[in-house]
């Protein structure tokens, strides 16, 4: 099978599109002919070795996977072969075949394309789970959306204007923020002006904001925990621009508010149950148009290389997508 393989990090460059044996999967395991395979900012942190996990090598990067089901190792009952499935794993993706846990795998009903169930598997989940579970958000907030048009923040401007809140998008592009407005967004503002929060301010209609949805970080952090009103919530779901930020403190203690960490793992790990049912209802919803899927720039397999340096690009728009034939 070809893979995109790299037996060092630091680099892209580092890794090849080479041919493997194929894998045969042992006890629990089952081997998954891949349709699509989904890449986000941390793939590419990881080909770098800059992310804080480190894989063991050789290493193929890409873990939001959907395909079918080609082979059954010994004690895997509730799968069979020819299934259309979807999992999440920390690599082994980008390539024709892959062998995991059947624990891991949910099967796919028809309905949705296997391109779109790759891109929305992670980032949706993420984004539901942060609005839903950590900030409990509700009919009425008002909910500000950095990078509004990357994958989690199309999926956090969609959910939270279902919810019947305020939805601000920032977004550093007049073609970003009118993409936000058609997935529901009610406002929008550029935040890469430097008055940004001066357009904020009179644009939220108190002025402040419920609920900050950042999976930027970088210099946006503490300007916008400044537009936070009186209790309220901060989401920390990532470092797209790169950097950590540092917070004065005493912000949070004159606010009297909330700053909370996003990870999707943690839902994963304590409860898989419920993992499973939201991941479920959130195929059904875009299959029934209540969500759109993401918009997607899709790679071919023998183009890897050029779909994990795009997971870094500020100006692109969509999910990056690698599929194993021609796009």
């Amino acid at each position: 099978m070809r893979a995109f393989v790299g037996t060092s990090f630091g680099s892209v460059d580092n890794f090849v599109l080479d041919d493997l044996p194929t894998p045969e999967p042992g006890e629990g395991l089952v081997r998954i002919r891949i349709q699509a395979t989904a890449l986000g900012f941390v793939d590419g942190l990881m080909v770098q070795g800059r992310y804080q996990l480190e894989p063991s090598l050789p290493y193929v990067p890409g873990g939001e996977i959907v395909g079918v089901v080609e082979a059954i190792g010994p004690g895997v009952e509730a799968l069979r072969v020819g299934q259309r499935v979807v999992t999440w794993q920390w690599g082994g993706g980008l390539a024709e075949q892959t062998v995991v846990s059947a624990v891991d795998v949910d099967v796919l009903k028809d309905g949705i394309s296997s391109i779109a169930a790759a891109s929305m598997l992670v980032d949706y989940q993420t984004s539901h789970h942060a609005l839903f579970d950590v900030a409990a958000i509700s009919a009425g907030d008002t909910v500000l959306v950095l990078g509004a048009t990357g994958g989690v923040g199309s999926a956090a401007v969609q959910m939270a204007a279902r919810a019947g809140c305020c939805v601000i998008a920032a977004a550093s592009t007049h073609e970003k923020r009118l993409a936000a407005l058609a997935l529901g967004a009610h406002d929008t503002v550029d935040y890469s002006l430097p008055d940004w929060r001066t357009e904020l301010k009179r644009k939220a209609p108190e002025g402040v904001v419920d609920v900050v949805f950042d999976p930027i970080g970088g210099p946006m952090l503490e300007p916008a925990f400044r537009s936070l009103g009186k209790e309220g919530r901060y989401l920390v779901v990532g470092f797209a621009s790169g950097s950590i930020p540092a917070l004065p403190v005493n912000l949070v203690l004159l606010k009297n508010a909330s700053l909370l960490g996003v990870e999707i793992r943690h839902l994963l790990g304590r409860d898989p149950a419920k993992a499973r049912r939201v991941r479920r209802s959130l195929f059904s919803m875009v299959h029934a148009g209540h969500l759109k899927a993401p918009a997607v720039v899709a790679f071919s397999l023998d183009r890897s290389r050029e779909a994990v340096l795009a997971t870094a690009s500020r100006d692109r728009i969509g999910k990056v997508v690698v599929v194993p034939g021609p796009v």
